[in-house]
């Protein structure tokens, strides 16, 4: 049946809209099927069965991931705050900072599954372990960051010292939670002499499943960022708006 005229006025503009939406935002969609297949599979799928470990290695599938798009997440956030330095754009550390919180967030999570895994393979949520030790370092570090930009009223004061703050921040997590522990006795994997999971535990089944989990996270991550950016944005644009309105009475009167 043939569309009335104006019906087509508004069909193809609202189709023309829809088409754009889709374009930019397919990597929302992607991160969605992953997530799903990440989840169905990580849950219902067959795994290796391993003495002590058991259905534990599903944690795989969460916790690695977890930590890798963190990591991620936070080299991002440095990224922009050297933008800023650099550019001095409010936007710039507006996006950095929520990088930064982006990351706290997975950072916070991947705690939370490793003290569930460490508390079945271990029988301690956390033990005193080298490489946990310098994770709490590492995340005391960026909540100190967070309490730094909250203890300066002069925006542009608290852009730049927490920009640098930032950068000194990743600068020492990196080594802190990779280097270091390597280097003494630890008993996470990949750590102080121990294996890494991928030489003895993994199959290449487990890796069609872990690798889409890293991509799949890391653009949920980057997801959680822009919805935050945009909120800071508008809550800025209020600010200006509540900012100017005493102005205009003013000069009114």
């Amino acid at each position: 049946m043939p569309l009335c005229w104006c019906c087509r006025c508004c069909y193809f503009p609202i189709c023309g809209e829809v088409k754009i939406t889709m374009k930019k935002n397919w990597w929302k969609a992607l991160a969605v099927v992953i997530m799903t297949y990440v989840i169905w599979v990580g849950l219902l799928g067959t795994v290796p069965r391993q003495p002590i470990l058991n259905e534990s290695i599903r944690n795989v599938y969460f916790h690695v991931p977890l930590w890798f798009s963190m990591i991620i997440l936070m080299l991002t956030s440095m990224i922009y705050s050297i933008r800023y330095l650099r550019k001095g754009r409010m936007d710039d550390d507006h996006i950095s900072v929520e990088f930064a919180n982006s990351a706290i967030l997975y950072g916070i999570l991947g705690c939370a599954t490793g003290s569930l895994w460490a508390s079945v393979t271990w029988g301690d949520p956390w033990p005193n372990d080298p490489k946990l030790n310098s994770v709490a370092v590492g995340m005391l570090m960026y909540f100190a960051y967070l309490i730094l930009r909250n203890s300066f009223d002069d925006e542009l004061r608290r852009a730049r010292i927490s920009a640098i703050y930032n950068i000194f921040a990743f600068a020492v997590f990196v080594p802190l939670i990779f280097i270091l522990p390597r280097l003494t006795d630890s008993l996470h994997p990949g750590n102080g002499g121990n294996p890494a999971f991928g030489k003895y535990d993994m199959d290449s089944g487990m890796r069609l499943v872990l690798y889409p989990s890293v991509i799949g996270m890391t653009l949920l991550g980057v997801w959680i960022t822009q919805l935050r950016v945009r909120l800071r944005r508008l809550r800025d644009r209020l600010d200006h708006v509540n900012d100017a309105l005493p102005k205009a009475h003013s000069t009114a009167e």
